[in-house]
């Protein structure tokens, strides 16, 4: 049974109890065990490799591929990676968690049901602890854009809070020309992004499971699009699923920053690798940024597993 309780907003947080689940990872098609454990203030958002005793921290600057997913890697040892990070990273953004430990015995995340779902429930279940830390954030000072062809990302400046833009245009009839706005908060990420799931075009799977992905995709854990049609027994959650779900790679991404964003986000037609390269491009510009206090504004009330 859930209870709604209100929070310090600029403390850290961390879980209250271990959670775990059981899933395949949607590139890997392999088995993994993940279990998300409390951890103390500072401490921020790490991987560990259970099945192979490494420790990768949840940053930008440790994004080793972007093809379809974000993986992390260990520079001194590629083969320590942690792929499809975006979908937790955006959960522990959305609801506030600064602090945890998560520990898998594969090279992926499970997908779950290809959403942040799931994930929201499990750290619902977990419940949500505040410590004895103030929590920081990063704010914008001045706009930094990067693009590629027709893309572009870029961060911008805003009184308070993390704002977001995102547009998408595919040429699948299914798809189109969608676009979402919203201010992110514990309630908007779970009203208005966790439920939407990641999607493909069914000409590319072939192409992918080619190359060694998406081995575990499936209409369990992903939308398949064909021209005009979903190709999902149940069809959409939303009639913008799409450009939703981009919204939710957009904030999983930007996660990896290691502190809330102050500032508004914008972006057309971007992806992890663009998502990536805004990072690396505002943290190298020491002028466009600056540490600061979080924004009481940016976290209600969070809803919270009751003792």
């Amino acid at each position: 049974m859930n209870a709604y309780s209100s929070f310090p907003a600029t403390l850290q947080h961390t879980i209250k109890a271990p959670i775990s689940c059981v899933g395949i990872g949607l590139h890997s098609g392999q088995k993994v065990n993940m279990t998300i454990q409390p951890a103390l203030a500072g401490h921020g958002i790490v991987f560990r490799r259970t099945d192979l005793g490494i420790d990768l921290p949840a940053r930008f600057d440790l994004v080793a591929d972007t093809r379809l997913c974000t993986m992390l890697s260990d520079p001194a040892n590629p083969a320590a990676r942690v792929g499809t990070v975006e979908h937790l990273m955006a959960s522990f953004a959305g609801l506030g968690i600064d602090n945890a430990l998560v520990e898998i015995d594969g090279p992926e995340l499970p997908i779950l049901d290809g959403s942040a779902q799931s994930l929201v429930f499990l750290l619902d279940c977990a419940g949500r602890q505040a410590q004895a830390a103030s929590r920081q954030a990063i704010e914008i000072l001045r706009s930094v854009r990067v693009s590629d062809g027709d893309g572009f990302a870029e961060l911008r400046p805003a009184a308070t809070g993390f704002e977001l833009s995102v547009a998408i245009d595919f040429p699948a009839a299914a798809i189109g020309r969608q676009a979402v706005s919203l201010r992110l908060t514990p309630e908007t990420f779970r009203a208005d992004v966790a439920a939407a799931r990641t999607f493909t075009l069914l000409a590319e799977v072939d192409a992918m499971r080619r190359a060694g992905l998406a081995k575990g995709g499936s209409l369990d854990n992903a939308i398949v699009v064909d021209g005009a049609r979903v190709l999902n027994p149940g069809g959409l959650r939303d009639p913008d699923e799409f450009v939703r779900h981009k919204l939710l790679d957009v904030i999983g991404d930007l996660a990896l920053a290691g502190a809330p964003i102050q500032g508004r986000f914008v972006g057309h037609r971007m992806g992890h690798a663009l998502n990536n390269k805004l990072l690396r491009s505002l943290m190298a510009d020491t002028t466009a940024w600056r540490a600061t206090h979080a924004d009481p504004i940016a976290e209600p009330a969070l809803e919270q597993a009751a003792a």
